[in-house]
Parts: C-alpha cells; structure tokens; sequence
C-alpha cells in the first residue's frame, strides 16, 4: 500500500501529533543504536553510497546516475547496486535504463556480482543505514525545501535516523531549486564543521519541447512533489491543476482515467517526471509528456578531486 508521508513532519516545529507519536519514534532511535556492524571483507573495487536520512525526495537516484556519468568520462568501469524492494520499480528502471544494475535483496551478493565482473567502482542507491557495507565514499542527501523537517524520527517525523548521524560522515548534498541554503549550511557545520556541503539543482533537458502558451495538468508520485511543481512555476508553466500522489504509487487506469477527463475539460496538456512515466507502461502513455531532468552539481570540480584521488 503507498502512502501520502503526514503534512506534519514537514512543519517547521513538532505538532500535537508529533508528540503522541513520539514514544514509537523512540523504538526506532533504539533499534538504530543497537545495529552492528559486520566482519568487512576485503573489496576490489571502489563503493560510493548515495543516501539519505530524510524519508524519498532527496534526489538519490539523480545524483547516482551523475556521478556515474562523472567517473565513465574518466574511464571507470561503473555500476549500479540497489536493494530489491517491490514498490521501487521506477527507481529500478531509471537506474537500468542508465548503466548497469546489480540488484538483490541482500546488498552484498550485488556487490559480489560486480566483482565477479571486474567493475571499478560501485554506486549504492541508497544503502547509508546498512552496517554491513564499509562505503569509501558516502554522500548524504536532502532536499533545501523540507530539510529535515520538524526534526524527528518515524513516525513522529520524516527522519530514519537522528541528524547527528552526520557527525560521522563526510559529505552532504542539498539538492535545490535557488533556495537560499545559508541557515541549514551553518545547521550542518554546528553537528560537524569538517563535512563538506555540495549543492545540486536540476534542469530540464527538453524544456524547448513545451509550449509554455499552453495549459498544463501535474502529476507525480515522488518524494517531494512541491519541489517538482515549484520547478515547473519557475519555468513558467501554466498549471491549472496538480495531482499528489504517495512516494512510488501504482497508478490505476482510474486514477489515469480521472487525469486524462480533467484534461479534456480545461484543454490542458498533460506532463509528469520520467520516474512517474516509466510507471505507466501497464497503462499506456498515449497524449503524456513527461519532464526529462540531469543534476547540475555546482562545485563539481571539488567531487569529482574527492572521489578519484
């Protein structure tokens, strides 16, 4: 079942419902603290961990297929390894449609296959709170518009573990759209002054192929639904209507059906993210568009000397 994240763990400070449900967040606190690490072996190959501690919409997956992008310019033999989950399929399938995916329920027989095929470096989409993978590189992402939230664990808030995890890290990525980021940089550098601050935004690569004269319909099921609307507005698309749905969702013919009549009632075009497009093979796409985005990383130079030397 998906499920729409509560519009509370996005406030600013913790609610009544934050509170009451305080006690359970405090199980997962518990559970976090008594993960151990596993006996590493000896590993080939470099591994690159593109995670979060913020629940979907912080731009994982586009920063992975970046930096891959990144290192193959370089001449890296690069892969892809996620963790089988049945309601990611879209995830799976922007990742295959960019390079090659090792994909299982346990991370380390992916990472077994990899070796097996002489592959230089490894990217995790996802993967931060696995204990048993010692990454070289770990990059933890956010998106500037939530940021952390009203600060709490699930289910109280939209955190998976505490934001003083990241004084055990090196690297932070807010993914953004000219947000201004000064308060949440010195957030960061107060829990760890040494980490490094990378900024990333995304930008359209097919914007040319809209009529900006015309009328448009939105909907998506991702992370951070607002940050994509919010993209659109700045690229001066008419929006009449939007449909939110849950992170990952399995859109029905109906749900479909009940976008496709709106359209034809206000004569709006119809356009959605690649992910949410690649959701609709089982239901056809005929008269939907969808949006195609890279990441821009700013500083780029700075990760690129980061993960090569």
């Amino acid at each position: 079942m998906n499920l729409k994240k509560p519009k509370f763990w996005d406030y600013k400070k913790p609610n009544i419902f934050a509170y009451l449900l305080f006690p359970f967040a405090y199980v997962l606190k518990i559970l976090n603290l008594l993960k151990k690490e596993t006996n590493k072996k000896q590993i080939n190959l470099k591994t690159i961990c593109i995670g979060n501690i913020y629940v979907g919409g912080t731009g994982k997956t586009s920063l992975a297929i970046k930096l891959k992008k990144i290192l193959e310019k370089r001449n890296f033999k690069v892969c892809f390894i996620k963790k089988f989950y049945k309601d990611q399929i879209d995830e799976q399938k922007l990742l295959e449609k960019n390079g090659k995916l090792f994909i299982k329920k346990n991370r380390i027989h992916a990472l077994e296959d990899a070796i097996k095929e002489k592959y230089d470096v490894a990217i995790f989409d996802d993967g931060l709170q696995d204990r048993s993978i010692s990454y070289d590189f770990s990059f933890v992402c956010f998106n500037s518009l939530n940021w952390i939230g009203n600060g709490l664990l699930i289910p109280a808030g939209p955190l998976r573990e505490s934001i003083n995890v990241l004084k055990l890290q090196n690297n932070v990525v807010l993914n953004g759209y000219d947000e201004d980021l000064t308060d949440i940089k010195k957030q960061i550098k107060k829990i760890n002054s040494n980490i490094k601050i990378y900024e990333t935004k995304y930008i359209h690569l097919n914007n040319d192929n809209f009529d900006k004269n015309k009328k448009y319909i939105v909907f998506s099921g991702i992370g951070n639904h607002k940050t994509f609307l919010n993209m659109l507005k700045k690229q001066k698309f008419d929006i009449l209507k939007d449909f939110e749905f849950p992170d990952h969702y399995n859109y029905t013919k109906t749900d479909i059906n009940k976008i496709f009549n709106y359209s034809k009632e206000m004569n709006a075009k119809i356009i959605t993210t690649e992910k949410d497009f690649l959701r609709l093979n089982n239901i056809g796409t005929d008269n939907i568009e969808f949006i195609k985005s890279d990441l821009e990383i700013l500083g780029k130079e700075e990760i690129i000397k980061t993960l090569i030397n």
